[in-house]
């Protein structure tokens, strides 16, 4: 094989944990949430998914650009901001990771048993997902995580675009709508936006995942990333979520919209629901595409969440106590962070699975609270005196993240209004 001029080896060696971030993302607030947008509010809803990813951008791109710029995570830099710093990050996370762990992993089980028809049993199939994770996960760490997103997030992106470009080939403007898309300016449709804006594309915590698979890629690769192939690494990422987000917008509008169907609340009847009636819209070949779409789309997120949070919790440990930090360090201190959270997730399934709606919200609550703080912090850091000139954001980025704040507070402060007087 030909050698690759430099600029395009030092990009190769570089792209990877802005793929891994899309795979983290595109879940479910892309294959339930953002499908229901569109199903129940038309098109409507494509300026409030655009400002949700517009908004959240700079504190996203702030992990890998710290990583990139000082050689550590921002972990790392959250202890430079002192304890309280920490602590706030540690909180969030312990909060939410077993019940985020738990809902990709029963979502992906759920789809995985209505694909292949092997048993409904939710537990076994969650047990068989985590399986497989954790195997590839200690077989190859990042280099096997790296390689196995990449292939997903291919052939998830074409399916995907095949899959919109058939509905909206055979899509009738001349049919009747039934109904009319419900208003949006009520209890309902406010509540719905902002769950739907505070998941899209992803929460504000996984700017520290990406931190880390950007640093493990710079130790897996034995190459130092410049700064501006770190940001292209992520701007692909970003634009791949976003992308795959308007497309599942797109595809429950065309297919769904007007419809009259009522659609179950949870995840996995919804995901399923979504199947059976594509196969009604467009044909029975469009059963096994939308199945392989939502089965790898949900695959992938539980697979990135599976790595990411022991490599959090490893690094968490080790920049919060000196102690820990040798006993963490290598493979062993990831490898306990890999058996613990999937058995804790694999305990909230077994024994909550009838109250895993109400964590999940607990989780979501934390995630859209901590928000605008998670937001400040990484805008802080990147701004800050140690944190080369040179790889500070522009002024543009900087007008962009001072928005998003603004954003994100009044995100927060009509999440509480809905939470305490719409519920």
């Amino acid at each position: 094989m030909p050698a690759l001029p430099r600029p395009a080896q030092t990009l190769r060696d570089t792209i990877g944990p802005g793929l891994i971030m899309a795979g983290a993302a595109i879940g479910v607030s892309h294959l339930v949430q953002a499908t229901r947008a569109g199903a129940e509010y038309g098109y409507v809803m494509i300026w409030l998914l655009a400002a949700a990813c517009l908004f959240k951008y700079p504190f996203l791109e702030y992990g890998p650009r710290y990583a990139a710029a000082m050689g550590e995570s921002l972990l790392d830099g959250y202890r430079r901001l002192g304890t309280w710093a920490l602590v706030l990050f540690g909180v969030v996370t312990l909060g939410t990771m077993f019940a985020v762990q738990a809902s990709v992993t029963a979502v992906t089980a759920g789809l995985a048993g209505y694909v292949f028809g092997l048993t409904p049993d939710i537990r076994i199939w969650s047990l068989a997902v985590l399986l497989a994770c954790v195997t590839l996960l200690l077989a190859g760490r990042y280099r096997l995580l790296d390689r196995t997103m990449k292939v997903i997030m291919a052939t998830l992106a074409v399916a995907t675009v095949g899959a919109a470009g058939v509905a909206l080939i055979a899509f009738d403007p001349a049919a009747p709508v039934v109904i009319e898309a419900p208003a949006l300016l009520t209890a309902g449709g406010l509540t719905f936006a902002l769950a739907l804006m505070g998941w899209m594309p992803i929460p504000l915590d996984v700017a520290v995942w990406h931190s880390l698979w950007t640093l493990e890629r710079r130790d897996e690769s034995g190459h130092t990333p410049l700064l501006k192939d770190v940001q292209t690494d992520f701007n692909l990422g970003y634009a791949l979520s976003f992308g795959i987000a308007l497309l599942f917008l797109l595809l429950g509008a065309v297919v769904m919209y007007g419809t009259g169907e009522r659609f179950p609340s949870g995840a996995v009847p919804f995901a399923t629901r979504l199947i059976e009636l594509y196969t009604a819209t467009l044909g029975a070949w469009s059963g096994p595409v939308i199945g392989v779409i939502a089965l790898t789309t949900m695959f992938s997120t539980t697979l990135a969440v599976t790595d990411a949070y022991p490599r959090v919790l490893q690094r968490f440990g080790q920049v919060s106590n000196a102690r820990l930090r040798e006993a963490l360090s290598g493979p062993a201190g990831y490898r306990a962070g890999l058996l613990l959270v999937p058995a804790g997730a694999l305990v909230v399934i077994t024994f909550f699975a009838e109250n895993l709606t109400a964590l999940v919200d607990l989780a979501t609550v934390l995630s859209f609270l901590s928000a605008p703080v998670l937001g400040y912090m990484n805008y802080r850091l990147v701004c800050s005196e140690a944190m080369p000139k040179e790889a500070q954001p522009g002024r543009a980025l900087r007008f962009l993240s001072v928005a998003g704040l603004i954003f994100l507070c009044l995100f927060c402060a009509l999440f509480v209004y809905a939470f305490f007087f719409l519920a």
